[in-house]
């Protein structure tokens, strides 16, 4: 019991230790986002003498964040909700269906989660479909970049699902399309939740793809605005940490509500069990 216990302990340490090595670039990024510039200037955990809000105003108006703002939500929610779709829809169709050329399809398709992408080949494909620098081309590349990984971890959840509700929903007249969005969809919700959180991370940090597609500075996302940003005020290190807290931001906040509605579904179903 006691050799129980101390393994637990130093578990309970190793992650403590883990976190706070995690953690502490963002907490850097945050005290001196906060700073003025003087103070700023050697990136160091001291608390800021006084607190410079006024820094992220000064980031959005020099650093259009604003307008990047925009396009990196529409740029990644966009491809998310489509790449969520897609590849839900065909990890459906692969688990229940495993014949031959499904089980090669689906193993073909999740080949390209280490497989790289041939960018010559892709600017060629851009160009002949009339999607290099459109923001429509950006929102189907950072889509069929993240689905192969959702179809991996979707196949796998949807094998947990009983083929018999498939039935009883066949025999009530539910059409293949009423069938998976009314009875099948949300049942995979826990892993949608979790693909859409890690697909719209994913997404949200692409820095290659909006670098080599996107030549128009008002279509960029936060990522290259960031890129700019430390290019024109490098020796300002309070502006660059706002610019970066701001970037952030929106990540974090979708990523602690995905996590609770994970856990509040988890303790629901709990309960009911």
């Amino acid at each position: 019991m006691k050799l129980k216990m101390v393994k637990n302990g130093l578990k309970n340490i190793a992650a403590w230790i883990v976190s706070m090595i995690t953690l502490a670039p963002l907490l850097l990024i945050v005290i001196n986002s906060l700073k003025d510039k003087t103070q700023a200037s050697s990136m160091g955990f001291d608390l800021p003498k006084q607190l410079h809000f006024e820094n992220f105003l000064v980031v959005i108006e020099k650093g259009k964040l604003l307008r990047s703002l925009l396009n990196s939500l529409f740029y990644t929610g966009a491809s998310t909700i489509l790449c969520i779709l897609l590849s839900a829809m065909a990890a459906y169709i692969y688990s229940r269906n495993r014949s031959r050329l499904n089980r090669f399809l689906y193993l073909f398709l999740i080949l390209g989660i280490a497989l790289p992408i041939n960018y010559f080949t892709l600017t060629k494909m851009m160009q002949m479909t009339h999607l290099m620098n459109t923001q429509i081309g950006i929102i189907i590349l950072y889509a069929v970049v993240q689905i192969p990984f959702s179809v991996f971890i979707l196949y796998g959840f949807v094998g947990t699902v009983p083929k018999e509700l498939d039935e009883s929903g066949i025999i009530d007249g539910c059409g293949p399309l009423k069938l998976f969005f009314s009875i099948i969809f949300p049942l995979l919700m826990p892993a949608v939740v979790t693909t859409f959180i890690l697909a719209f991370i994913n997404s949200w940090n692409e820095f290659l793809l909006p670098l080599y597609f996107l030549n128009n500075a008002k279509q960029w996302p936060m990522t290259l605005s960031v890129y700019n940003f430390f290019g024109q005020f490098q020796m300002d290190w309070n502006l660059v940490s706002a610019d970066i807290v701001m970037t952030c931001l929106p990540v974090v906040i979708l990523y602690l509500l995905g996590q609770r509605y994970i856990i509040s579904g988890m303790t629901s179903g709990s309960v009911k069990g």
